[in-house]
């Protein structure tokens, strides 16, 4: 695996998640391996669990993180190629890629999308430039579309947490008072698709997520009707993928509550609004597994790290 950008870069996902509890039994077995190594943790957005569980992944393995929060302290990066930079952006991205790279033997980028130019979000214009221009490996911390080290982090957390041979795991859109993107929900699909899981989505209409990634994934527009016999419910919000970066709906009934989850587990990547999203009585309950899911993004963290340093 030269790069881990998609849940698609993961070829076999039991072995991958075969791993990762190997990994959480013992995190420091692999101690050795980045020895004298560096990775770069770049964010252009805000962060917590994927900063800290990234930077303590990489402690682990006894790599030297290095962070920085470039929107803030780095210049403004060019992303256009051919673009006569006389405007707010100092510093190609052309070169900030071949420099970075000189300075780490990893890169970890997390870059949102804008919500309004549909195009140039799927583009994946930042991730995909230092893919590029880089000359590491690239670790996709969630880009415009997809947050792939969440998707895998919940596949090993359903994992863990299955009482049946076959669950049925229910991924479900609640209300939110800010505009979201798809890129939780994409990967969380993705990594369904590839795990042997009774799978369902449920949204009010005019919530479909990318029918090229959703594919032929049964999709519900009645909450109760498809929460029916769940083992798992995943919630997130997101906005509308048809009209493009726009809320349809704020429909305070399907926030997730006590009495809708019935004997699931409720399963979010937060942070999360309380009594927006979901009720206390749902998260401070044992039905919840939020903070167990928290816990394992240092090892699906580090599972993708010990793969790229394996191969370096």
């Amino acid at each position: 695996m030269k790069h881990y950008t998609s849940i698609h870069d993961i070829d076999d996902i039991n072995s991958w998640i075969a791993d990762a509890k190997a990994l959480k039994q013992a995190p420091l077995q692999d101690v050795t391996l980045g020895k004298d190594k560096t990775i770069g943790l770049l964010f252009f957005n805000s962060s917590l669990r994927t900063r800290l569980s990234t930077q303590k992944a990489a402690l682990n393995l006894g790599m030297n993180p290095i962070v920085m929060n470039v929107s803030g302290d780095a210049w403004g990066i060019e992303f256009g190629d051919g673009t006569v930079m006389d405007g707010n952006t100092a510093e190609h991205i052309k070169e900030a890629a071949a420099v970075v790279s000189q300075y780490c033997d990893i890169i970890a980028v997390r870059a949102f999308p804008t919500l309004t130019d549909k195009t140039k979000d799927e583009s994946e214009q930042v991730l995909k430039s230092f893919v590029t221009y880089a000359s590491v490996p690239i670790v996709n911390m969630e880009s415009a579309t997809g947050h792939p080290l969440q998707g895998l982090t919940d596949a090993l957390t359903i994992s863990e947490h299955a009482k049946v041979a076959k669950p049925k795991v229910v991924l479900s859109w609640a209300p939110h008072v800010k505009t979201l993107p798809h890129a939780v929900a994409n990967s969380f699909v993705q990594a369904m698709q590839k795990m042997d899981v009774e799978f369902v989505i449920t949204h009010p209409e005019g919530y479909d997520l990318n029918p090229e990634i959703t594919g032929n994934t049964p999709i519900i527009y009645n909450q109760e009707e498809a929460f029916a016999n769940a083992d798992f419910v995943y919630t997130k919000n997101w906005c509308s993928y048809s009209d493009y970066g726009k809320i349809l709906s704020e429909d305070p009934n399907w926030m997730i509550t006590k009495e809708k989850l019935g004997d699931a587990k409720f399963m979010h990547c937060l942070p999360v609004r309380r009594n927006v999203v979901v009720e206390d009585a749902v998260l401070d309950s044992d039905s919840s597994l939020v903070i167990q899911q928290a816990n394992n993004r240092t090892y699906a963290a580090q599972l993708v790290l010990k793969k790229l340093l394996e191969n370096l």
